[in-house]
């Protein structure tokens, strides 16, 4: 095989791999107890933030930059959800002006993952053309480091869309969507390497801006509803399972 056949291959069954992966572990462990596993997925997500995404972003950028950029990235994702809040306000109708929340929050937070993970998703391709223009066998293993990684956060992103509003179905498919980004990051990178890569550090920013904004102002929150000590002790014991899942594939197959 032609080293960039070995990319679109990789590339395409790496971000599916993942993705159906996850869907499958989620559904092993019930999602019907979508509510009770959000904390996991919070967890999943500051975890992917800040122990993946942004020490990377800062072997490549400048610390004030990169700073920059997650605040940035923060304030564009607050007016990203004022925009989706703004599209289902109609008068006096929506869950603004309501006195019982409805369960979901019309795919407000959905949507926000979906844009951070597709930022992601295409460094993610940059880092696998990369890897593969080395040598075939650091791409191999570079790509199967990628999936190893993406599969505890991708579990917390179906989470998300599920308790979001979306289907099982489209949650499924929106994840497929976004993972064909990472087919388009390696596709460009093979042909404009030296180009793309000066933008992964603020991509990587704002995909973990992305992470921050939907686990602390949409997730956490809804947490706060139940102040039983019982449901406080389950959600602290499952946030930092999330955190813990991926500093545990971290440990296994490395940086």
């Amino acid at each position: 095989m032609s080293t960039l056949s070995w990319i679109i291959t990789v590339a395409l069954a790496g971000g599916i791999l993942s993705v159906v992966a996850a869907a499958a572990l989620s559904v092993a462990l019930g999602t019907h107890r979508v509510s009770m596993l959000i904390s996991y997925a919070i967890g999943a997500l500051l975890g992917a933030a800040f122990l993946e995404i942004l020490p990377h972003a800062l072997e490549h950028g400048q610390p004030q930059r990169m700073a920059s950029t997650v605040l940035f990235g923060i304030l564009v994702f607050f007016v990203l959800e004022k925009l989706v809040l703004w599209r289902h306000c109609h008068h006096d109708h929506c869950e603004a002006h309501e006195a019982h929340a409805p369960a979901n929050d019309h795919g407000r937070s959905g949507l926000l993952i979906l844009v951070g993970d597709t930022f992601h998703n295409f460094v993610d391709g940059i880092l696998i053309a990369a890897a593969f223009l080395e040598n075939t066998e650091l791409g191999i293993v570079t790509a199967l480091a990628i999936i190893a990684h993406e599969i505890p956060q991708e579990v917390g992103d179906y989470l998300i869309l599920l308790h979001s509003g979306y289907s099982k179905m489209k949650a499924l498919a929106y994840n497929l969507l976004s993972s064909l980004a990472t087919l388009v990051g390696s596709l460009l990178a093979y042909y404009a390497l030296s180009e793309l890569t000066e933008w992964i550090p603020y991509l990587l920013g704002l995909a973990a801006a992305s992470m921050i904004y939907v686990a602390v102002a949409d997730l956490i929150p809804g947490l706060h509803k139940r102040t039983e000590l019982k449901a406080t002790l389950q959600q602290v014991l499952l946030i930092g399972m999330g955190v813990a899942s991926i500093a545990v594939v971290q440990a296994l197959v490395g940086e």
